[in-house]
């Protein structure tokens, strides 16, 4: 956790780069820091590396990024290179390390040596900075991303609500037409969906269980609705031995859609359900026929769009959606990664 905080903190991360790469280009002399004038001399040193790294930061970096002049870029990089390994030579040679034991062998007494210094310094403080400056841009952007997916979530879910309420008293209304008597039985289980779209809806997953025992009910409601003039198939298998999580009422809009349009005649029809749960993935099959003399239906027109959007949202790259009509049969395949 303090890892996490020194990445997304950046006075802590420019602490840290100071720290990290003073050690690193120090360390082959401290054996030979014996004295606090040897480290204060070799602090200075290192200050100088440091002070190049940062105007390269500050006032040469952003004409790559910001003016998308590379070349000119390349150009004032290595004028300040050179400017800086003449800086540093002189600096070293002359003031620094004139009576102390540092940096006294042959190879750096030259010039091209503080050159590489300075490079090798450029690449790794500048390279450090570059990294976390990306890590926090790509956190700021995932968390936008998160919050504009919460939000039309939210927007969706508020759209569903109504939807579903509007698709299930329209129902519950044509039960009542047909069998009257047993309206007070269908309000109750009515009720029951009701309590558990309120319950649920809100929250961000819900077990496969209680989903498939919420549509096993709803298709039950259909089956008293329009069970005496339509054949209705519905088979569920799923692995009770994994506890599966999926986005709660994401996929009755299918179900309520083949209810709408496969059985909103008199003549033949059918709807066809299966839903199954293998391998961390769910199967779901609906067909529906269509019916050749077309009844006008109520429809809002927002269940099927908004299942497409929330999918897109909560499994994004982890679902296929297939919906192939036909003259005679609509049909959907749908499959979602649920791991």
């Amino acid at each position: 956790m303090k890892f996490k905080y020194v990445l997304e903190n950046k006075w802590w991360q420019e602490i840290f780069i100071l720290v990290f790469s003073f050690i690193l280009f120090t360390l082959n002399d401290w054996i030979l820091i014996l004295s606090w004038r040897g480290f204060l001399t070799g602090l200075v040193y290192f200050f100088i590396l440091y002070a190049h790294a940062q105007i390269n930061r500050f006032f040469l970096l952003p004409v790559l990024l910001k003016e998308h002049k590379p070349l000119f870029y390349l150009l004032l990089t290595t004028l300040l290179i050179l400017v800086f390994s003449i800086i540093l030579y002189e600096t070293s040679t002359e003031i620094l390390y004139k009576n102390c034991f540092l940096y006294k062998s042959s190879n750096q007494k030259t010039y091209h040596f503080q050159l590489a210094t300075l490079a090798g310094t450029l690449v790794c403080i500048l390279g450090s900075f570059l990294i976390l400056e990306h890590y926090r841009e790509q956190k700021k952007k995932t968390n936008k991303t998160l919050l504009y997916n919460e939000a039309q979530l939210n927007a969706l879910k508020g759209q569903l609500n109504p939807h579903f309420l509007f698709n299930t008293f329209n129902t519950l209304y044509g039960i009542s037409l047909q069998y009257p008597e047993r309206t007070s039985d269908m309000i109750m289980q009515v009720s029951q969906l009701m309590r558990y779209q309120v319950e649920n809806s809100s929250k961000e997953f819900v077990s496969i269980e209680d989903e498939i025992a919420f549509i096993s009910s709803y298709i039950q409601l259909e089956k008293e609705r329009v069970g005496y003039r339509c054949e209705i198939n519905y088979t569920e298998n799923f692995d009770e031995e994994k506890q599966y999580k999926i986005a709660p009422m994401l996929l009755i809009s299918f179900i309520e859609n083949a209810f709408k349009h496969g059985a909103c005649t008199i003549e033949n029809c059918f709807v066809d359900i299966d839903i199954s749960v293998k391998e961390n993935k769910l199967f779901l099959t609906v067909s529906n026929s269509i019916p050749t003399k077309k009844k006008a239906v109520v429809s809002t027109k927002i269940g099927l769009k908004n299942t497409k959007k929330r999918l897109e949202i909560i499994y994004p790259e982890k679902h296929k959606l297939e919906i192939k009509p036909t003259e005679t049969i609509f049909n959907v395949n749908l499959e979602i990664d649920l791991s």
